[in-house]
């Protein structure tokens, strides 16, 4: 790609939606760094995302991960994977308008079991299913906000996500569909 926008590609979506599979795999396609957001946060605060949710509460995790990301988004021109909740921040999403914003969607059953696992502090305990369809309620709108383009990654192979993402890119046409050469 010649003279990419920075970042080249920002992907948000829910947790499980692939953000980090894909991310890495389209930078490498694309031949540019990737940087995950919440493993930085985890690398400048020196504590795991649970961590920092457990002993300074969610507020205080959002406070952090939106000047990461600030930080970030200044200087970043790869690929750069958001964690779910990035989008709850209104600073974050004004900084992300204008920016190549691919919005990774799932299904809530396909989600749930992507996202299994300690690593998820908000889909701990309780009915994990209705945990997850209730961030989707809360986040999609948002996603739909701050989205250049929307991507499926339900059913679907890293590689065709990948893919698809790369002809949107080319293109700068955020509608063409994988594969068909027109939207």
């Amino acid at each position: 790609m010649t003279d990419p926008a920075r970042p080249v590609a920002v992907l948000v979506g829910p947790p499980g939606a692939g953000k980090t599979t894909i991310g890495r795999k389209l930078a490498r396609r694309l031949e540019v760094e990737f940087l995950d957001a919440d493993h930085q946060i985890e690398k400048v605060e020196g504590r795991t995302i649970p961590d920092i949710f457990a002993s300074d509460g969610e507020g205080a995790f959002r406070r952090i991960e939106e000047r990461v990301i600030g930080d970030i988004l200044g200087s970043f021109d790869g690929v750069l994977s958001l964690g779910g909740g990035a989008v709850l921040s209104e600073a974050t999403r004004e900084r992300l308008r204008g920016l190549r914003v691919v919005h990774l969607t799932i299904g809530v059953a396909e989600g749930v079991r992507r996202s299994r696992g300690p690593g998820r502090p908000l889909l701990a305990g309780g009915d994990a299913t209705a945990r997850y369809q209730a961030l989707l309620t809360e986040r999609a709108p948002l996603y739909r906000e701050v989205a250049w383009t929307t991507v499926s990654t339900e059913r679907r192979s890293s590689g065709k996500v990948v893919s698809d993402i790369v002809g949107r890119l080319e293109s700068g046409n955020p509608h063409l569909r994988s594969g068909s050469g027109r939207p």
